[in-house]
């Protein structure tokens, strides 16, 4: 699937043509992240990006107590992939993303939602567990060759990018930034 930023400047191909997974998020962070009423993430096999030099990283901690990692082009500032340290899965932003089947979406934390869930769609009230992203979680869970590292994204955020980011973020999911 072709994903590209707003400027076009941060433009790549997914590794499948359809995600692992679907999510369109309702918690109050990925409101805040998407400046709207809910936040949509494509699951995907970790990958490497092109134009690295055009991505900054924001991090913060998640529910769970691992970090989340949010990448963004440094030009436009759109979201295009969050990742977490010792998975092999990334979510990638599903606005950047062309031609995906949104009538497969699943919403989670759905009992802070602001608008109404589609009838006969499949929902949570907070969040699945990573397993439902597909049968195969198992082999994409082994760690990175460098934990916390997205594969070719311009490397770790600096120990400046990170401060602040102290207390986990209750009551989130662990795909929002």
């Amino acid at each position: 699937m072709e994903a590209r930023c707003q400027c076009g400047a941060v433009a790549f191909k997914t590794p499948l043509l359809k995600p692992l997974a679907l999510y369109i998020c309702h918690c109050a962070e990925c409101r805040r992240q998407t400046s709207s009423a809910f936040g949509t993430s494509a699951i995907f096999p970790r990958f490497d990006l092109p134009r690295a030099e055009l991505l900054s990283c924001y991090t913060r901690p998640t529910p769970s107590g691992h970090t989340l990692y949010c990448y963004f082009c440094r030009n436009c500032g759109t979201r295009l992939i969050h990742t977490t340290p010792g998975k092999n899965v990334v979510s990638v932003k599903g606005g950047c993303i062309d031609g995906l089947d949104w009538s497969k979406a699943i919403h989670i934390w759905t009992r802070s939602a602001m608008v109404p869930i589609p009838e006969g769609s499949e929902t949570y009230s907070e969040e699945p567990s990573e397993s439902d992203y597909c049968t195969s979680q198992e082999s994409l869970d082994q760690p990175p060759e460098q934990p916390g590292m997205l594969t070719g994204s311009g490397g770790f955020p600096s120990a400046a990018d990170r401060a602040g980011s102290s207390a986990p973020v209750k009551g989130a999911c662990e795909l929002s930034g």
